[in-house]
C-alpha cells in the first residue's frame, strides 16, 4: 500500500454512501446518529443499533469511523449521548466529533477518543493548545487563510503540543461542500424565521432563497437579482490542493452527509487521485481540469476556494439549486438477482430508458455504479427502450435487492 501524506474524511448519510466512500478511497468517514448532530434534518439519519454495522464495514475496509455529535446540547439530551458514546466505544468507533462541552467530558470520563469540530470556532495556537489536552484531531474554522493554517501548524511543532494519545496534534481543514454564510456554520437564520435550530442540526436554509430589499420609508421593492447575497458558492479546492496540503494539514474533509452516493463517490475520488498526485509530483493543470469536470457533474452551487487564499468577501450562489451539469431521475429499482449468471433485474417504476442511456445504480452493498447502456433486455426479450413497469436485467456482480436505487443521467447543459 502506497504511504499517504494526508487523509481523505468522506461523508456518509447512508450506507449506500458508506461503500461509495469505501470504494472511492477514502481512508476514514464521518456519520451522525439521531437527532445529535449538525445533519439530523437533512440527512437520512442512522440509528444507534447502525452504529455497529458501520464500524465492521469500515474494519473490514480497513478505514475508520468517525461519530459526529456536534450539535448544541441540552439537559434533556445527556441520557441519549451517554448512550450514545458508550455505544460507540463498545463498538470500536474511532473518535467523536464534538464541540460542546458536555459531550467532550463525556469522552474525557469513558475514555472515548475525541475529534474538536469546527463549530468550536478554533482560530489560533492558543485555542489549539487548549483542546489538545481532550483531543488528537482539530478542526480549524473555514475562515482562516492558509497562511494561517500552516502557522498554526509549524507552532503545533515547535511548541510539541500532543494530544491523549502521546502524538503531536493533527490539524483537520473542510477543503470541498456547501458553505454557510456564517461563522463555522453558527447560524441564527432558521432559528428566528422559523424556529428552526441550525445548531441543532434543523436549518432550513433560508439563507439558500432570493430576497427583495425595500425600503421602509418610500416602500419600494427591489428584487436582487443574479445573486443570491446569503446563499455561498461551495468550497473547491482542487485546484489549489498542492498548497492545502504544503500547508501542513493531516485530514482533509469534504462536506456533504446530505447528498447520495454518486456525490461522495465522485468527489471523494476526486480527491483521493489529487492528494495521491501532489505526492506523487503528478499534480497537473490537465488533471486539475479532469476533477473540476467531474466534480461540476454532482450537487454543487458553483465553486470558489473560500477564505483560504485570503480573499476579504465571498462568492455569492447564482440559483437556489444545484448547478450540477449532470441530473440523475429515478427511474425503478432492483427486484430480483441471479447470482450464477451474475445479473440483475430491476423494475421501471417511472419514466424510460434507451439503449444510449446513461444509468447509475447505488445501493448498499455496490455503493455507486454508473455506466452507458449498451445492451439492453426488456422482460426477456432484447429491446431498444423500456418504459414503465417493464422488468429489465443488466450484468451486475454484486447481489441486486429493492434496496438498489436505479437512475437515468440526464446532462443538464444541454436540456
Amino acid at each position: 500500500m502506497k504511504k499517504r501524506t494526508v487523509d481523505i474524511l468522506a461523508p456518509v448519510g447512508s450506507f449506500d454512501s458508506l461503500q461509495a466512500a469505501i470504494n472511492a478511497g477514502a481512508d476514514a468517514i464521518y456519520f451522525g446518529v439521531e437527532q445529535l448532530n449538525m445533519r439530523s434534518r437533512s440527512a437520512n439519519v442512522f440509528s444507534v443499533t447502525d452504529i455497529k454495522k458501520i464500524s465492521q464495514a469500515c474494519k473490514a475496509a480497513g478505514i475508520k469511523a468517525y461519530l459526529t455529535l456536534n450539535t448544541v446540547m441540552y439537559d434533556h439530551d445527556r441520557q441519549l449521548l451517554r448512550s450514545l458514546i458508550k455505544e460507540a466505544k463498545k463498538q470500536n468507533i474511532d473518535a467523536v466529533i464534538a464541540a460542546d462541552f458536555a459531550v467532550i467530558g463525556y469522552c474525557r470520563e469513558l475514555e472515548m477518543p475525541l475529534h474538536i469540530s469546527t463549530q468550536a470556532n478554533i482560530t489560533n495556537i492558543e485555542s489549539v493548545q487548549f483542546f489538545a489536552a481532550f483531543a488528537d484531531v482539530i478542526v480549524l474554522a473555514r475562515e482562516l487563510t492558509l497562511k494561517q493554517v500552516a502557522q498554526i501548524v509549524a507552532d503545533i511543532k515547535r511548541k510539541n503540543i500532543t494530544g491523549p494519545s502521546g502524538e503531536l496534534v493533527r490539524i483537520e481543514i473542510f477543503v470541498h461542500g456547501a458553505l454557510c454564510m456564517a461563522v463555522s456554520g453558527k447560524c441564527y437564520l432558521s432559528l428566528h424565521q422559523q424556529n428552526a435550530s441550525a445548531n441543532r442540526g434543523a436549518c432550513t436554509q433560508n439563507c439558500r432563497r432570493s430576497y427583495l430589499v425595500k425600503d421602509a420609508d418610500s416602500g419600494d421593492e427591489l428584487l436582487v437579482e443574479n445573486e443570491y447575497i446569503m446563499s455561498p458558492k461551495d468550497l473547491c479546492t482542487i485546484d489549489i490542493l498542492d498548497e492545502v496540503i504544503q500547508a501542513g494539514v493531516s485530514v482533509l474533509k469534504i462536506e456533504g452527509r446530505p447528498k447520495g452516493a454518486d456525490y461522495v463517490h465522485t468527489v471523494t475520488q476526486c480527491y483521493r487521485e489529487a492528494a495521491d498526485a501532489v505526492a506523487e509530483g503528478s499534480f497537473t493543470a490537465e488533471k486539475i481540469a479532469s476533477w473540476k469536470t467531474a466534480l461540476e457533474k454532482v450537487y454543487n452551487r458553483g465553486f470558489w476556494q473560500g477564505y483560504y487564499l485570503g480573499r476579504q468577501t465571498g462568492e455569492w450562489a447564482t440559483q437556489s439549486g444545484s448547478a450540477a451539469t449532470e441530473k440523475k431521475i429515478y427511474i425503478g429499482k432492483g427486484s430480483r438477482y441471479y447470482p450464477q449468471k451474475k445479473v440483475g433485474e430491476f423494475t421501471i417504476e417511472s419514466g424510460s430508458i434507451q439503449i444510449g442511456d446513461t444509468l447509475l445504480i447505488t445501493g448498499p452493498l455496490c455503493g455507486m455504479v454508473k455506466e452507458k447502456l449498451e445492451t439492453l433486455y426488456v422482460n426477456g426479450a432484447q429491446a431498444l427502450t423500456a418504459d414503465k413497469g417493464d422488468r429489465i436485467t443488466l450484468l451486475f456482480p454484486l447481489k441486486v435487492t429493492p434496496a438498489d436505487k436505479l437512475y437515468k443521467i440526464v446532462d443538464t447543459t444541454h436540456a
